[in-house]
């Protein structure tokens, strides 16, 4: 295998069937040896995350297509913590896109002044840049397709696809007691221009309540599995 890409919590390698295959590591995301999904740099090492984030991934991507949604997933393998995935080529310089089902967060802070903190939303979805420097602005549906990185088509198939994704993962956290507030994605596309959802499904990239309180990433990721 030829490791072609070197990540935070995953490496990347190109497989000779055309494929790649993501290693998921221990390493998390933090500060000052905290964890925080939030932050952009390696700030600590906890056993077993790497496992634990490919086994959600792993049982949300198989529902997902099962029920015919397209993602870059092919299979996994638990035992050296790999997932086999098919080529994509991200939007940009990367694309996050984020479906919110209470108004916390980011968009309190923006909006704030209309709208009640943990009021409900209607599967509402919008697309930022991954750009730290910049604060991941928001970006439109129009001002896409102006600077030529997603079609109208293309950013329809994804608002589309984000809404049925994320009630396929709300609904598998109220089984389990919990709500699901929101929720960020990661989409790509292949040769011919069909978007596909990549990256993983972690507890990393979502926001959980239980009773009204925020369940931690690593303290969702064990309830889940219970």
């Amino acid at each position: 295998m030829n490791r072609v890409y070197s990540g935070k919590t995953k490496d990347v390698f190109a497989l000779d069937n055309g494929n790649y295959l993501l290693k998921f590591k221990d390493d998390c995301t933090g500060k000052d040896g905290k964890f925080d999904p939030g932050e952009n740099s390696v700030g600590l090492t906890i056993e077993g995350v790497g496992d634990v984030n490919l086994r959600m991934s792993i049982y949300f991507f198989e529902k997902i297509n099962a029920a015919g949604i397209r993602t870059h997933y092919v299979k996994a393998n638990l035992d050296d913590t790999t997932m086999e995935v098919l080529p994509a080529k991200v939007f940009g310089h990367g694309l996050e896109v984020i479906c919110r089902l209470r108004a916390v967060g980011s968009f309190i802070k923006r909006y704030g002044e209309y709208i009640e903190s943990g009021s409900p939303l209607p599967e509402y979805v919008e697309m930022t840049f991954k750009n730290d420097a910049k604060g991941d602005p928001l970006v439109t549906k129009d001002g896409l397709d102006v600077l030529g990185i997603m079609t109208p088509k293309q950013y329809d198939d994804i608002k589309e696809m984000t809404r049925k994704v994320t009630c396929i993962v709300a609904d598998e956290m109220k089984a389990r007691g919990m709500e699901l507030y929101d929720i960020k994605f990661e989409f790509g596309y292949d040769a011919n221009g069909e978007v596909m959802l990549i990256d993983e499904i972690a507890s990393g990239n979502m926001r959980v309540y239980k009773n009204g309180e925020y369940i931690e990433p690593l303290t969702l990721s064990k309830l889940f599995f219970e």
